[in-house]
């Protein structure tokens, strides 16, 4: 019997195939690719821009970008608050359409973040050959630009037959769906295959539900965890973003409240235990809390879920410094699962901990313990009260005044938004995370440029929710441009904008190490060719209101304040610009040392004192073996 079977160009069959895929976890299912995000050129216009027209918006939604890393950005934000079970999909032309498309994929990526992108490529037959656009390789004919996405890829194909699109669009959902793989893939399109027509077998185009998966743990491997855990006595639990994508932070809380053991958090963990919970200890490595990093010193056993263990987390490793420190990795990868010479538990975090919990039962940490911790704990609220503070209300607010403010007006469930600066920092130690969502801290890529895009994608994925994207000056000029898209699409994304004149993030850390601040400060040049003037004359918040924002502007903590609240209470895209005391500040120091090296060998005194401490530091570190 013939197969049936209907004809429809490359381009039409994957938007076509597309709509119909679907993720299930725990008998919840979302579209596995909800929208597609695009910027035409002719490689992608007569193929994907006909494509998509054709199939209309109840079959694939379609969002206008501005700038390609930025649609890259707001795929990756939806994806995450939505535990990587719905994606997006982002076409671009050819040519620098496609090569933008590398800093977000490498962030995707990174980040464990599903995407799928869809650059167009030089035409498969070749027949015009150089075309616009087209990168000429004198021994490679089958090389373009796109390959520069290969690395930055989990999963990379040129479709260049109609019938190769079969296989790997399956293996791209594949990719997407797998929880142990997932990340940007990449399906690179030649502009004459998108719009060549070819008889797609029927089956082609049928719902399919790819099942993410939640292995449970070996019970070896699991017999192992318990007695290493048993017979610790200052166990220390380091919560990455794994918990979120598993959404396992009621099994996390129940562990806890089981054992008693006390919960430090990576960027991307921050969140799997409220703030005000016992055992949270907030921030961990070098933007830690001091309570985290003083227990994580003197740990002997250190359980690592979902996390990646970055060197801000290890304090490039400086941090775990008892000599009998141990690590249990429970990971759903067994690529993370091993780092640090560890126990493993190759398993999904929700799964493990509920297996540890009830393999555990009885268990418990020392009393003495607990105090310690507890008593940590309490100190450390106290410098967040102190750095949130402003005894004058008419006073120009520092940093952690704004984020005080912020902490006054922002509900349960909004979500706050950062990538890049020195927000970061101030961010991981002091804000008090109230719901599992709320804290969004990009810091895999560390990404300029990604907040307002992110706030977007977020905005489409949760359209109740109260999104706060926080910028500094200098991410801002990175990439405001999708604030074109918020006003198009009616998206009520705020922006915190915060002018302190430059790099403030990067500026003290050049101070730091002996670079005194070169580079970091937006003025003028001086006399000296240095740029030590007058700061620039730029007006973000003019600019901002350009894009069609509304703006409000705040010089003081009282009016801040008042300009935080009417943001929230706005169902426009809004923007609170304020600039801060950069000659007061109130943030607390770093807890924990960071690898950046300095100059073995400088003529300035600046330097040469910077290489002194940094040789005091880098002989802590440990090779956990």
């Amino acid at each position: 019997m013939s197969q049936s079977t209907v004809r429809l160009t490359v381009a039409q069959a994957l938007v076509r195939f597309l709509s119909v895929q679907y993720t299930e976890r725990d008998g919840v299912r979302h579209r596995l690719i909800a929208g597609t995000w695009g910027i035409f050129g002719h490689g992608n216009v007569a193929g994907l821009g006909q494509a998509l027209l054709q199939a209309g918006e109840d079959v694939m939604p379609y969002h206008q970008g501005r700038n390609e890393q930025s649609m890259v950005h707001a795929a990756v934000g939806h994806a995450r608050q939505l535990n990587r079970l719905s994606a997006q999909a982002v076409t671009t032309s050819i040519g620098p359409g496609a090569t933008n498309l590398v800093t977000g994929a490498a962030l995707a990526t990174i980040n464990r973040l599903p995407v799928l992108l869809l650059p167009g490529d030089y035409f498969a037959s070749h027949a015009p050959d150089p075309l616009l656009q087209q990168l000429e390789h004198p021994t490679e004919a089958d090389v373009s630009v796109n390959d520069t996405l290969r690395p930055v890829s989990r999963y990379f194909d040129r479709i260049t037959r109609p019938e190769a699109l079969i296989p790997s669009a399956l293996n791209a959902m594949r990719v997407l769906a797998d929880p142990a793989e997932t990340g940007a893939v990449t399906l690179a399109l030649p502009q004459d295959v998108q719009a060549e027509a070819y008889d797609w077998p029927e089956e082609f185009f049928a719902e399919r539900v790819w099942y993410v998966r939640r292995p449970a743990p070996d019970p070896v491997e699991l017999t192992a965890a318990v007695e290493a855990i048993r017979a610790a006595e200052r166990p220390l639990i380091v919560a990455g973003g794994g918990v979120h994508h598993s959404e396992a932070e009621a099994a996390l809380k129940a562990f806890v409240e089981a054992t008693g053991i006390p919960v430090s958090s990576t960027q991307a963990g921050k969140g799997s235990l409220r703030h005000d919970h016992p055992a949270d200890l907030g921030g961990i490595g070098h933007t830690g809390t001091s309570v985290s990093d003083d227990i994580a010193r003197a740990a002997d056993l250190v359980i690592g879920v979902g996390t990646r263990y970055t060197d801000f987390t290890t304090a490039s490793g400086t941090l775990f410094q008892n000599p009998d420190v141990r690590f249990l990795n429970l990971n759903i990868t067994g690529f993370d699962a091993h780092k640090l010479a560890a126990r493993t538990l190759v398993c999904d975090a929700r799964a493990g901990l509920t297996a540890l919990t009830e393999a555990l039962s009885g268990h418990r940490v020392d009393a003495a313990y607990e105090a310690e911790y507890g008593a940590g704990k309490e100190r450390w609220d106290a410098v967040v009260e102190a750095a949130y503070r402003a005894d004058d209300e008419s006073a120009v607010p520092t940093q952690t005044q704004v984020l005080g403010a912020l902490d006054a007006v922002v509900g349960d469930d909004d979500v706050v938004i950062n990538a890049a600066g020195s927000l970061p920092g101030d961010l991981h130690k002091l804000w008090r995370s109230r719901s599992p969502r709320q804290y969004h801290l990009e810091y895999g890529y560390s990404c300029m440029g990604y907040e307002i895009p992110a706030g977007i994608g977020i905005q489409q994925a949760a359209p109740d929710v109260a999104v706060w994207s926080l910028v500094g000056d200098g991410t801002y000029l990175m990439m405001p441009t999708e604030i074109v898209t918020a006003v198009q699409e009616g998206l009520p994304v705020n922006i915190v904008l915060i002018q302190n004149h430059g790099y403030a993030s990067i500026g003290g850390l050049s101070a730091e190490i002996g670079a005194e601040r070169f580079g970091t400060d937006y003025r003028y040049r001086a006399a000296d060719g240095t740029f030590t003037g007058a700061p620039l004359p730029v007006d973000l918040a003019a600019n901002a209101a350009s894009l069609g924002m509304d703006v409000l502007r705040a010089k003081t903590v009282r009016e801040l304040r008042e300009a935080l609240a009417a943001a929230r209470a706005s169902d426009r895209p809004t923007c609170v610009y304020v600039e801060t005391d950069i000659l007061n500040p109130t943030s607390p120091g770093a807890e924990a040392w960071w690898d950046v090296p300095v100059a073995e060998v400088a003529s300035r005194e600046a330097a040469v004192e910077a290489r002194e401490r940094y040789e005091q530091h880098v002989a802590g570190r440990r090779h956990h073996l």
